[in-house]
């Protein structure tokens, strides 16, 4: 019966247009990345949906392929060759908690073949909380113990969350 539950939930989400959504495209030395990122409020909690291609491959059987992923508290993709996206701030982070309890951490992007797509219901914000906000794709994982952003590595693409769509 749960299983049922989670699948009409989710059927009945993607008849609708998401609240929020961001259009994620990569730095000057990933040009190749694009994704979107949707928002949705549920009774649970937000469900989130994350599609991205063009990432960074790692060949080999114990290569990494798991990029950090992020809610950050700025409001801007904008940066430097040297820092990509400094405008986006450090990660979202309302209730000052430690890494990786901020309300922006989320969990990482598994890539297969430069594509990763992720689907996930947090409890960590609302939508209208994360409007305005960014989000930002890392280029190695989070190891989730790092102070105070989990040692996620460069920023390699960001997109700004959007409402009202």
């Amino acid at each position: 019966m749960y299983q049922r539950a989670s699948y009409t939930l989710l059927v009945s989400l993607l008849r609708h247009r998401p609240p929020a959504r961001a259009i994620v495209m990569g730095s000057e030395a990933y040009p190749g990345i694009r994704g979107e990122v949707l928002f949705y409020e549920t009774r649970y909690g937000v469900f989130v949906i994350a599609d991205m291609s063009g990432l960074p491959e790692n060949s080999g059987q114990c290569a990494d392929g798991i990029l950090g992923f992020h809610i950050h508290g700025g409001e801007r993709c904008s940066g430097d060759i040297d820092t990509p996206f400094s405008a986006a701030g450090e990660h979202y982070n309302p209730g000052n908690c430690p890494h990786p309890y901020h309300a922006g951490d989320l969990p990482p992007l598994f890539a297969a073949g430069g594509r990763a797509f992720s689907a996930f219901l947090t409890n960590r914000f609302s939508v209208d909380e994360i409007i305005g906000k960014t989000v930002i794709v890392h280029g190695s994982a989070d190891d989730f113990t790092t102070q105070p952003g989990g040692n996620a590595g460069q920023r390699i693409a960001c997109g700004v969350i959007r409402g009202n769509l």
